[in-house]
Formats: C-alpha cells, sequence, structure tokens
C-alpha cells in the first residue's frame, strides 16, 4: 500500500514538473496582465490580437509551410534510407545505421554551424532562396524519420516481399504494395515528429534564414527581447491553442487505436 502511494505521488511530482509552467501560461494567456506573475482581469485580447494580427500571421504560415514542405521531405528520404539500409548487407547496414545516429547525437548547434559553413560560405548558396532553411530542416529531419521506420521494418514478415515476386509482382509493385503498407505507422510517425522538429528548431533556422522571414522559435526570441507587450503576450496565446491542438490529436489518435483494437478483439472472438 505505501509502494503504490509512492509511486503515484511520484508520478504526480513528475507530471506537475512537466505540465505546470504550461498550465500557468495558458491562465495568464486569459488575462489583461502583460507579466507573469502580476494579478489581472479576464480578457479575450491576447486572442483577438493573435488572430487579427497580419504579422503574426503571416510568421505562423510560413512556419507551418516550412515544418510541412520539410517533413514530407525528409519523410520520403529517410523511409527510402530505412528500406535501402535494412535490405542492404551487414555493413552497409552498420555504417548507414551509425551515420543516421550522428545528427540525432551531435549538439544541433554545432549542426547548425557546420550547415552554415557547408551551404553560404563553402556553397555559396543564398540565404533569401530559402533553400539553405530547407536543408537544414531536412538533415535536422531525416534521421528521425529512419528511426520511426527501421522498426517496423524490423517488425515485418520479410517472407511477404519473397511471396510478393514469387505470385508475379515486379520489385516496384512489391515495394508499394506490400512493404510500404506495413510501414504506415512508422512513416505517419516519422512525419509528424519531424513536423514538431521543424516547429521547434531554433538554431538551423537562425543560421539559414533570410533576415527577413520568421519561424515561431526565432519570433519568440525576438519578441521576449524586444518591448512589444502585445506582440509578447499574444505568444501565450499561440502557445495555449498550439498545446491544445497537438492535446487534441494525441488523445483522439489514443481513442481511435483503442477502438480498433477493441473491434479487433470482438472480431477475433466471433
Amino acid at each position: 500500500m505505501i509502494r503504490k502511494i509512492f509511486r503515484t505521488a511520484w508520478l504526480g511530482l513528475v507530471l506537475l514538473f512537466m505540465y505546470l509552467p504550461i498550465l500557468i501560461l495558458m491562465v495568464y494567456s486569459f488575462t489583461d496582465t502583460a507579466t507573469i506573475g502580476s494579478i489581472g482581469g479576464f480578457s479575450l485580447g491576447n486572442y483577438v490580437t493573435l488572430f487579427t494580427k497580419k504579422e503574426l500571421l503571416g510568421m505562423i504560415g510560413g512556419t507551418f509551410a516550412l515544418a510541412l514542405g520539410a517533413a514530407a521531405l525528409a519523410t520520403v528520404l529517410g523511409t527510402i534510407g530505412a528500406i535501402g539500409a535494412f535490405y542492404s548487407r551487414k555493413g552497409a547496414k552498420s555504417f548507414l545505421s551509425l551515420s543516421n545516429q550522428i545528427p540525432v547525437v551531435n549538439a544541433e548547434v554545432v549542426t547548425a554551424f557546420s550547415l552554415c559553413v557547408l551551404l553560404i560560405v563553402v556553397l555559396k548558396m543564398n540565404k533569401d532562396s530559402f533553400v539553405p532553411l530547407i536543408i537544414g530542416h531536412v538533415v535536422l529531419t531525416t534521421p528521425f524519420v529512419y528511426l520511426s521506420v527501421i522498426p517496423k521494418l524490423k517488425q515485418m514478415d520479410n517472407s511477404l516481399y519473397e511471396a510478393a515476386l514469387d505470385l508475379g509482382a515486379d520489385p516496384s509493385q512489391a515495394l508499394f504494395k506490400v512493404v510500404i503498407p506495413q510501414l504506415i505507422p512508422g512513416i505517419v510517425s516519422g512525419f509528424l515528429l519531424s513536423v514538431t522538429l521543424s516547429l521547434d528548431d531554433y538554431f538551423i533556422t537562425t543560421y539559414t534564414k533570410p533576415a527577413t522571414f520568421d519561424t515561431i522559435s526565432t519570433y519568440v526570441v525576438n519578441a521576449t527581447r524586444g518591448s512589444h507587450t502585445e506582440i509578447k503576450t499574444a505568444l501565450w496565446a499561440l502557445s495555449t491553442v498550439m498545446f491544445a491542438v497537438i492535446l487534441a490529436v494525441v488523445v483522439g489518435g489514443n481513442i481511435i487505436t483503442g477502438r480498433k483494437a477493441v473491434a479487433k478483439n470482438v472480431k477475433g472472438e466471433i
């Protein structure tokens, strides 16, 4: 009994430590105060500013366009890399796996500076073209797609691909109609993780973005340094909206997965 109480209390402390700052920010996003810690009245002014100020809407739209585009490219490259590595010989597989781990383990600021030197200084790419920025985000997110797809390949029955070939399918048909459908959960997970990482990135974006372009992360840093109180408090509302959307997606996904599992069990019993 004591052990159960201790486990519950410890879990509660961990959850409190993780989510209390977010909850405080959410509460203050519905007030008219400009400083966290001071007392203010209820207000929706921050949300009005968030959804009516063109500067904020443009920044948010550009951020999500970059995240979705980079995540799509990373998903294709990461999936191809995972499939290629899985069906390669042992030496090539080990080399590809090790190479994929380097960007994951390496400090992001080191990766950002290295990309800046390679793309902008050595290759003379123009920042205003957005090419260095997109390449940087793809480099950041592709390894995580690889890590999401590889476990699904290991769980897959290898005989399915061979059976498809024996039944008359060519390699491309076997790949797209047999192998890839088995990898869909890993591919979707890798894509969503890539979107999240791209939205969250600061260092690579700072080193490779055009001077007139901002993502949510770089905009937040610049806004908190300045004296634009209206913008700063509107970002509290933005954080609340993003958290609520992510929470809804996670809860909805779990509910759908649970219902599918129940339906599958019921069907199996019948």
